[in-house]
C-alpha cells in the first residue's frame, strides 16, 4: 500500500481508483461528444425529449448503437434520460445546439476531429524533443495543412469565433474605448470580437487582420453585425506588416500559438509599425505561476499548444519579459477581466 493510502478506508481507496480510471477514459469522452456534435443529436432533440427511435431515424444511425451512446453521454452529463430509451438535453450539453447564443458545436466538431486526436498521438515525440507533434505526425506545421483543406479552415476560424463569442461580449462591455478612435484586431479571424465590440461604441472604427484563410469569413460576420460600414477586413502577414494607423491594437489569443522567438519576432514586427501613441491590448489566458487543479483549462491548452503549434501558455512574468524585451512597457494587468481571459495593456517604449 502507497503512503497516499494509508489509513484510506477500502472504498475511499476505490473512489479515487474510479477517479483515475474515470480520467484515464477521457479520450472516450471526447470522441463521444464529438460525434454527438459531428451528427447533430442536440439539434434534433433541441429543447424537449426524444426517443432514441426517432434520434437514429435523424441521424441515419444503428439505434441500439446510438442508445448507448446518449446512455454514455447522460452519465457525463450532456444528456438526460429521464425514461428508459428517451433522451433530453442538459445545460451542459444544450451547448451543442447550432442555434444556442452560447453554442460550441463546432469548437467540439474542430478540437474533436480525427487531426487533432491523430497530433496527440505524438505527444511523447514533443515531450522528449520540445518539437511540434503535428509536424511529426503529418509533415507539415498545423497552419499549413489548414490552409490546403478549405472545409477544415472554415471549421477552425468557425470554433475559434464560438470560443471567442462570451469573451468578445465581456470585453465589450469591460473595457473603456472612449479614448480611441480606430481599432485593429491583429489576428482578427472571422470578425467575431470587433463584431461584439463595434456595435455598442459608434464611435469606432475597425480593421479585422489576420491570412487570407484566417478572415474568409469576415466580412459576413461583420456585415451580419450590422458595422460593415465601419470595419475593414484586411489580409495579410503580421510578422511582416500590419495596418499602422490604429491608435488600439488588440491580439485575442494568438501568443498561445507561438513560442518565445516567434512571439518576440511578433511584438518586433508590431512594435515598428504602430505609432507611438497607441496602446496595444493583449487579451488571452494568463497562467498562474504554480499549477493548480482549479484551473485545469489553462493547463490543458497549454500542452495542445505544445502538440499542434509549438506555442505556450505564459505567466503574467513571462508576458512582462517578452513586451519589454520588445521594447514594450506593461501599462496595467487585468486578470480575469474577461471571464477566463485577461487583459494586459502595453504602450511602445524602449527596447530592453
Amino acid at each position: 500500500m502507497t503512503s497516499s493510502t494509508v489509513g484510506r478506508t477500502r472504498a475511499e481507496r476505490m473512489s479515487l481508483r474510479a477517479a483515475l480510471i474515470e480520467r484515464i477514459g477521457g479520450y472516450m469522452t471526447a470522441h463521444a461528444i464529438g460525434l454527438a456534435a459531428e451528427l447533430g443529436l442536440a439539434d434534433l432533440i433541441e429543447d424537449g425529449v426524444r426517443d432514441s427511435a426517432e434520434l437514429a431515424a435523424g441521424t441515419r444511425t444503428h439505434e441500439p448503437s446510438l442508445r448507448r451512446l446518449l446512455r454514455m453521454l447522460a452519465a457525463v452529463g450532456i444528456t438526460t434520460e429521464p425514461e428508459p430509451g428517451r433522451f433530453g438535453l442538459t445545460e451542459v450539453g444544450a451547448q451543442l445546439r447550432s442555434d444556442s447564443p452560447d453554442s460550441l458545436r463546432a469548437f467540439a466538431r474542430m478540437f474533436c476531429h480525427p487531426s487533432l486526436f491523430s497530433a496527440w498521438q505524438g505527444l511523447g515525440h514533443a515531450i522528449s524533443s520540445g518539437e511540434r507533434a503535428y509536424d511529426h505526425v503529418f509533415g507539415k506545421e498545423f497552419y499549413a495543412h489548414l490552409a490546403e483543406q478549405p472545409g477544415l479552415s472554415a471549421l477552425f476560424n468557425e470554433a475559434m469565433g464560438e470560443e471567442s463569442r462570451i469573451a468578445a461580449g465581456m470585453l465589450a462591455a469591460g473595457y473603456d474605448y472612449s479614448g480611441f478612435k480606430k481599432v485593429v484586431d491583429l489576428g482578427g479571424g472571422d470578425g467575431t470580437l470587433l463584431a461584439a465590440v463595434l456595435p455598442g461604441h459608434p464611435h469606432l472604427h475597425g480593421v479585422v487582420f489576420d491570412s487570407a484563410s484566417g478572415v474568409a469569413e469576415a466580412r459576413g460576420v461583420v456585415e451580419a453585425a450590422g458595422v460593415a460600414d465601419r470595419c475593414e477586413v484586411v489580409s495579410g502577414d503580421f510578422f511582416q506588416d500590419i495596418p499602422a494607423d490604429g491608435d488600439l491594437y488588440i491580439v485575442k489569443s494568438v501568443f498561445q500559438d507561438w513560442g518565445d522567438d516567434d512571439s518576440r519576432a511578433l511584438l518586433r514586427s508590431v512594435r515598428a509599425r504602430i505609432p507611438d501613441a497607441a496602446t496595444l491590448l493583449i487579451v488571452g489566458t494568463v497562467l498562474p505561476e504554480t499549477s493548480s487543479p482549479e484551473f485545469p483549462v489553462m493547463f490543458f491548452t497549454d500542452v495542445n499548444m505544445l502538440v499542434n503549434t509549438g506555442g505556450r501558455e505564459r505567466t503574467e512574468s513571462e508576458f512582462r519579459s517578452l513586451l519589454e524585451e520588445t521594447g514594450f512597457t506593461v501599462r496595467a494587468v487585468r486578470l480575469g477581466a474577461a471571464g477566463p481571459l485577461s487583459l494586459i495593456e502595453a504602450v511602445p517604449g524602449e527596447e530592453r
